[in-house]
C-alpha cells in the first residue's frame, strides 16, 4: 500500500518529529502541503495528515490544502497532531478536521495526539510549556500508533 504523510510543522518541529517516526514505521515519505499537489496525492492509497495546533485549530496551510482536494474514492487516512494543551471539549478541532476529510471521501482509520513544546504568545513570557516534548515516551507512543495502523490497513512490514 503506497503511503504518504502530509504534515505541517512550524515553530519547534514537534509535529515533524512525530511524522518522521510514523513515516519510518509505515515506510512513508513526509511532505509539507506546499510540496505536493492534489494530483500526486491521488496516487497514494493511504494518507496521513499531521499538524501542530495554533489558535485551537490545525495549521491553516494544511486545512487549505485539504479544502482544495477533489473527492477521494475510498482512500484511507489517519490524522495526528501535537499541541501544548489537550483538546478542549468546546473546541473539537481534530474531530472537525476528520469530518472535513470524511466529506472529501477519506475513511479515517485512527487519530493520534501528543503534547509538544509550546511558546504561543502568553506562554513565551514564562519560556513556554511542555519543554522537551514530544519526548521519548511520546515518540514511542507514535511508533505504537503507527504499528497499529499497519495492522488496520494491512501494510506489509
Amino acid at each position: 500500500m503506497k503511503t504518504i504523510i502530509v504534515c505541517r510543522s512550524r515553530s519547534h518541529g514537534n509535529t515533524k518529529k512525530v511524522a518522521d517516526v510514523i513515516g519510518e514505521v509505515l515506510g512513508a515519505r513526509v511532505v509539507d502541503p506546499a510540496e505536493i499537489t492534489a494530483a500526486e496525492l491521488a496516487t497514494y492509497d493511504f494518507v496521513g495528515f499531521g499538524s501542530g495546533v495554533y489558535g485551537m485549530n490545525f495549521y491553516r496551510e494544511l486545512r487549505k490544502f485539504v479544502k482544495t482536494l477533489p473527492p477521494a474514492q475510498r482512500r484511507k487516512a489517519f490524522v495526528f497532531n501535537t499541541s501544548g494543551f489537550p483538546e478542549p471539549p468546546f473546541r473539537r478541532y481534530r474531530q472537525k478536521f476528520v469530518r472535513r476529510l470524511e466529506q472529501k471521501g477519506y475513511e479515517v482509520v485512527d487519530t493520534f495526539s501528543c503534547f509538544g513544546y509550546d511558546t504561543w504568545w502568553p506562554l513565551m513570557i514564562v519560556g513556554g510549556i511542555r519543554k522537551g516534548q514530544p519526548n521519548a515516551a511520546d515518540l514511542a507512543g507514535a511508533r505504537t500508533f503507527a504499528e497499529g495502523l499497519r495492522s488496520k490497513v494491512d501494510i506489509a512490514s
